[in-house]
């Protein structure tokens, strides 16, 4: 196996009341994330699990009665208790400082999150594939999002609507759009086309400028276009 991922070693130093992972529980988590990640849920055996973790496959049975259980009894509580700060981690930070425009703070929106999911992408491909089947972590990211996310950003964008900046349509509709474009953005680059050969900046600058003024021509461009 490789060298523990940043969230493995992050989890070495979570403190609470839970009982502490021993190193065979932090293996088998680990091989259970680079296995879900490449092959899947559905493709992934506990016995394949199992060898990339150095342990008998019994050893994952004796906490976990099906592969379903671990998933859940696993993946799912790491999720919420270390990528959930891994997501609110600096990106607080970064929804709080100030920006002369709003495309400076989508831009430095992108940069954060692309940082984020690049670091750590093998559990990002197992949240997006598994989020829409799994009601408890689908629930639990929703609260977190709401509660430390999605209000901040709606503050930031009635800020700058009342400086003029941005139309007068819903908040929430404004951020459902950046949502939508900045995820896009992210996906494609690391998991949908990561082989295409994109020049970064000029994506992220083409992205902000598609969010601010959409894809069609000006009238004045298409004026000049038929002259």
């Amino acid at each position: 196996m490789q060298p523990p991922e940043q969230w493995v070693e992050e989890l070495l130093k979570l403190n609470d009341q839970d009982e502490k992972m021993t190193d065979k529980q932090l293996r088998i988590i680990q091989a259970a994330v680079e296995t879900f990640s490449v092959k899947g849920y559905a493709a992934s055996s506990t016995s394949e699990i199992a060898q990339k973790a150095g342990v008998a496959e019994g050893t994952i049975f004796r906490h976990y009665k099906t592969k379903k259980d671990l998933l859940l009894s696993i993946i799912a509580p790491i999720m919420s208790k270390l990528i959930g700060p891994f997501i609110l981690r600096d990106f607080t930070k970064v929804i709080d400082a100030p920006y002369s425009t709003y495309e400076d703070f989508v831009r430095a929106i992108i940069r954060n999150r692309l940082e984020y999911a690049r670091n750590n992408l093998p559990v990002i491909k197992i949240f997006m594939q598994e989020i829409p089947f799994q009601d408890d972590l689908k629930k639990h990211f929703k609260e977190l999002v709401s509660k430390h996310v999605i209000s901040r950003v709606i503050k930031v964008i009635e800020q700058y609507q009342q400086k003029g900046a941005l139309i007068n349509v819903p908040p929430l509709s404004i951020l459902r759009f950046t949502i939508s474009a900045v995820f896009g953005f992210v996906m494609t680059l690391l998991i949908l086309m990561p082989e295409a050969d994109w020049n970064e900046d000029e994506e992220i600058e083409l992205t902000i400028q598609m969010i601010m003024h959409g894809i069609a021509r000006s009238a004045d461009d298409q004026a000049l276009q038929n002259e």
